[in-house]
């Protein structure tokens, strides 16, 4: 039964990533290698900063507030398992929004990534962290374009530039951090040393 439970569970949790593009088609490189590495230094910038590297974190613990403390009550991917969905907490709007001053941040499909691919980007070197988004066995299948389309279009990504409450915003704005992303992607995925 609990097998069960948790395979429905991380079924749920990953739902949020079952309409993205998954394709791995090869594109011929637009933009010189050097380019896009120098691209994906302000790509991790904003991938390491709290919004993202918040329910990006090494372990199965998220982790919250700009100082990233790990998530209060004991949440874990193991709250996921015995029935307990980050929406219990965390809506699909800020609780500020609500009326609900300093309550849960939210955002459509609220949650880590699954724990098969957890896409941790706390505390990795930028090329380590490059090297992981190459690799279509941890990004869920997704090639650069279904990683581009999730960080341009996806509504819980969009929501780190617009967190509530006191929550500091990632260091560059949502249009240039597209653009670096999709300069890194025209470079076939080019990674800084």
């Amino acid at each position: 039964m609990r097998a069960l439970v948790s395979l429905a569970l991380v079924t749920a949790t990953s739902s949020a990533y079952a309409n993205e593009p998954t394709t791995t088609s090869s594109i011929a490189p637009t933009v010189s290698a050097e380019d896009g590495a120098a691209a994906f230094l302000d790509v991790a910038r904003v991938l390491q900063s709290p919004r993202c590297k918040n329910c990006h974190p090494v372990g199965d613990r998220p982790l919250q507030k700009d100082e990233g403390v790990p998530h209060a009550m004991n949440v874990s991917r193991k709250s996921l398992e015995v029935g307990m969905k980050c929406s219990t907490c965390h809506m699909e709007t800020n609780a500020d929004a609500m009326g609900i001053v300093g309550g849960p941040p939210g955002a459509p499909h609220w949650g880590l990534p699954p724990k098969e691919t957890p896409m941790v980007f706390e505390g990795l070197t930028p090329a380590a962290l490059c090297a992981q988004l190459n690799d279509p066995a941890q990004t869920r299948g997704k090639d650069l374009q279904g990683l581009l389309h999730h960080v341009a279009e996806d509504a819980l990504v969009l929501w780190g530039w617009a967190p509530g409450g006191n929550r500091t915003v990632p260091p560059l704005d949502h249009a240039t951090f597209v653009k670096r992303f999709e300069t890194w992607v025209n470079s076939g995925g080019a990674c800084p040393e």
